[in-house]
Parts: C-alpha cells; structure tokens; sequence
C-alpha cells in the first residue's frame, strides 16, 4: 500500500523540541492522560499506538481527517501506528447524543471495511522500521463467545462508572433512551485497546474529545488486567467560530470519498473558511511549517480580502485528499465559472462536478437562453431575461449572448452542459435532457 507524494516527504517541524510540544501548539490536545509521561513517551523510543475508525458509512469524513492527520505526525516523529477499522464494532456504532443508530447488514459492514481500509491507508507509510499496520476488531470479536465475554472483560467493568460517561449519560436523560447494545460500546472499544496492547505492546490511542469515555476504558481495561499503563489523547471537537459543528451543512458531512463529495466542493468548502477559522485549520490539517502558518496569519491580519491563507489552506487539504491534479483541477474550474479561464478546457468530469453545486435547469437542445435564465432562476421573467441579455449582462461558457432566443444546443461543452453567468457573480448550469 503506498503513501501519497505529499505525505510521504513530509516531517515534523525542527521549531519545536519535541512532537508533544508541536501537537500541543496546532491545538490537537484537548484532553489526555499525563501530560508529562505522554511528552516523555512521545521523545523517546518507538511506541506503538492506534486510532479506530467504524464503518458506519462508506467513507469518511472531515472529522475523521483530524485523527488521520494525527496518526501521520505521530509516525513522521518515529513511531508506529495501528489503523484499525471496526469490523466488529461498526456493526453497533458508538452512542450518538441524540437516538440509537440503525444497524447495518453484516454484509454492508463488510464492504465498508474495505472502502475505510483503503482511505486510512493513504494517510500512512506502509514501509520502513515504524511501517504501519492495518487491522481489524473481527480478528478477535469474531470467535469471542458471549459468556467468555462476559467472564473474562465484563468483569472488570462498574455499570455505575459506565453510566457516567458523557454519551450514555446525554442518552439516559433523553426520550430516546439508550439500548444495551449501544451502551456496551464502551466496553467493546476497551476489548480493542487491550488485545492491541498484547498483539503489539501499543500503549496510545487516539480519538475526538467526544469519545474520551471510550478511550480512557482501554486504559483502565489494561491496567486492571495487565496492570500495565497505556495512554490516551482526546482531539478538540472542530466547531466553527459561530459555535455550528465543524464540517456540517444541515447534516450532510464533508466525506473523503470524492463520489460522495467531489473534489471541487471539496475545495470550495476550505475556500470559504472564515477569517476567524482559517489559521487553526491551517495548524490541524496541513502539514504546513509554524513560521509559514505564522506569515499567513500575519497576512489575515493585514490583507484579509486577498484571502491568501484560506486559498493556501483549500490547496493544501484537497491536495492531501485527492491529489494535486484533483486540487488544481478545483482552481482552474473556480477561476474559470467567474470568467478568469477557458471552460471549455476543462476536463468534463471536473466541470460537471462544479456545475452540480450551482442551481441548475435540466434542458430540451432547443431551450433558449432566455427560458433557462427563468428556469434556473437567474431572472424572474422572460421580459427580465430579455432585458438582461439586452443590456449585455448574460453569459453562456462566458461568452456575452446579445440574441435571448439563441437554443441552448448551439453552446453545450461536451455536448452535454454549459454555464449561464448574470453579471459578474450569479451563475447555474444546464445539462442537456437525456
């Protein structure tokens, strides 16, 4: 499994002494267990040291990247890291705050396995003395049997000491209630933290601030049973500066799979960070030097309407994700819906994909330009469309269009789209009727 170009000539930043110390200034430690012995951990040997993923979903998503992002700079300073992907665990979903999850087919499950195993698998190098290692909790769920379960790891668990974590806690005190099964998640992502604990002598894990009750049942989990210690670091939880949850848009995630979102929306979205957003998101999802972060803030500072730093940022993580091509692709699309730039040069896939986050008219190849300003409401009328284009202010493929009855058909790119701009800002696309 190979690591991507951007990735795998990256390393951590000699302005700071130690890793600790470089993690703790891009704002990723919310919370953990000892400061001081994670610092000492972290400047010395090689550890081992792991962050889970569930497959809940066919891809992951922005909130994942943090802790994707994380296991990279941990192994960039030497040490070597589990991804582990739920086989077992994804089949439950961890509790969420509001309502129990619905449960997906073993056979969905499966395939998922696959499709998260091979995005964890882009963040990390595969070779070398600190390579990492892919695995996964149906290993040792599968031919786990329930009392054996229940003798062996239930044992050490105090139902009254799982109550009070914050997700069984924000469930209990909810309509919903909460399920034996979610609630025994806990107990099941401590089960992972151990058996990685014996299987590798990994003594980290990672995780969002949200899930530190499950974290902090693997520790627990070995030194009773071990009586060994093991650590974990729990990540901020990414909100906005208006306080709106990091990475949502009326519920939709931002996934890394970029059939469910495409690279030039995913672009898009780090273009429109806001000012007051731009500079921790440079310090948690690039790889990108203190004193150039620093510039970049300075720039903010002084020239926020260039927007260098948040242009800077959309580069960077859709490089990360789906590539440079993918990333310049998404600037040239950018530039050239606003004017600045030949469409007709770009590739199609790549048009398309911008032109679906535009409202947009499905077309008959004799539609005229004047029904399709109304249709995708660029106008509110014929008489206003006729206007428009009267006055010189409509644009197909950025193009100026002086005759309003000119059939749609006569401008397709590809055969297939076109772009409808009113004045400088306002665009839609039109896709051909199949």
């Amino acid at each position: 499994m190979s690591t991507p170009a951007i990735l795998a000539t990256q390393h951590n930043d000699p302005s700071f002494d130690t890793v600790w110390d470089e993690l703790v200034w891009r704002g990723l430690i919310h919370v953990s267990t000892d400061e001081s012995e994670l610092k000492q951990l972290l400047a010395g040997d090689p550890i081992t040291y792991y962050c889970g993923f569930d497959p809940t979903a066919p891809s992951l998503h922005l909130g994942n990247l943090v802790q994707l992002l994380l296991l990279r700079r941990i192994q960039l300073a030497g040490h070597t890291p589990l991804g582990l992907v739920g086989g077992s665990t994804g089949l439950i979903g961890d509790p969420r705050p509001s309502a129990e999850r619905t449960l997906n087919t073993k056979e969905t499950v499966a395939e998922w396995v696959g499709y998260l195993g091979a995005q964890v698998s882009r963040f990390l190098s595969f070779e070398g003395e600190n390579a990492a290692r892919l695995v996964n909790n149906l290993d040792w769920f599968g031919g786990l049997s329930a009392i054996d379960f229940l003798r062996d790891i239930g044992k050490h668990y105090r139902v009254g000491t799982m109550l009070k974590k914050d997700a069984v806690a924000a469930r209990l005190n909810s309509d919903a209630g909460i399920s034996y099964t979610e609630f025994s998640y806990q107990i099941l992502q401590g089960l992972d933290f151990l058996e990685l604990y014996r299987q590798y002598g990994c003594v980290l894990q990672t995780g969002g601030s949200d899930q530190w009750g499950n974290l902090t049942s693997g520790t627990d989990l070995i030194r009773r049973v071990e009586g060994a210690a093991a650590h974990a670091i729990g990540t901020p939880l990414i909100t906005n500066t208006d306080g709106t949850k990091f990475g949502k848009s009326e519920g939709n995630a931002i996934w890394l799979d970029e059939k469910l979102t495409s690279p030039y929306a995913f672009y898009q979205f780090w273009l429109n960070t806001d000012d007051g957003d731009v500079i921790p998101r440079l310090k948690i999802f690039t790889f990108l030097s203190r004193a150039e972060i620093e510039r970049l803030e300075q720039a903010v500072a002084d020239e926020p309407f260039r927007r260098e730093a948040q242009r800077t940022l959309a580069l960077e993580v859709t490089s990360l994700v789906h590539g440079a091509d993918a990333a310049n692709a998404a600037i040239l699309a950018s530039g050239a819906l606003f004017g600045n730039g030949d469409l007709e040069e770009l590739d199609l896939p790549t048009l398309e994909s911008a032109l679906r986050e535009l409202p947009t008219a499905t077309a008959a190849p004799t539609a005229t330009v004047a029904q399709l300003l109304v249709e995708t409401s660029l106008t509110a009328s014929l008489s206003d469309a006729r206007r428009a284009v009267a006055q010189g202010g409509v644009y197909v493929n950025n193009r100026k269009i002086d005759n309003d009855q000119s059939p749609i058909a006569a401008h397709l790119i590809g055969g297939r789209m076109a772009v409808l701009r009113r004045g400088k800002k306002t665009l839609a696309g039109v896709f051909l009727a199949e």
